[in-house]
């Protein structure tokens, strides 16, 4: 079986209280978080694996990359 591997712009945002939250904006309602930069990353592909699986047993298409255009983008 042929594997497709996508990817997905996420927004992460750093919160006051630590951690940062991550959503993803091609797929709305798929949000998830981490104590840290790399668990929220972590957890935003889970969230991103279970979204897809999901849309694919409801037989809903699976959305392709939504351009994303921010005012003060961080690259890491």
């Amino acid at each position: 079986m042929k594997q497709t591997r996508m990817r997905y712009t996420v927004l992460m945002d750093k919160n006051e209280s630590g951690g940062y939250t991550v959503t993803v904006p091609s797929l709305p309602g798929c949000v998830s978080q981490g104590d840290n930069w790399d668990e929220a990353l972590k957890n935003i592909e889970e969230a991103i694996a279970g979204y897809i699986e999901t849309l694919k047993i409801l037989k809903k298409p699976v959305p392709v990359e939504v351009e994303v255009t921010l005012k003060n983008p961080v690259v890491a």
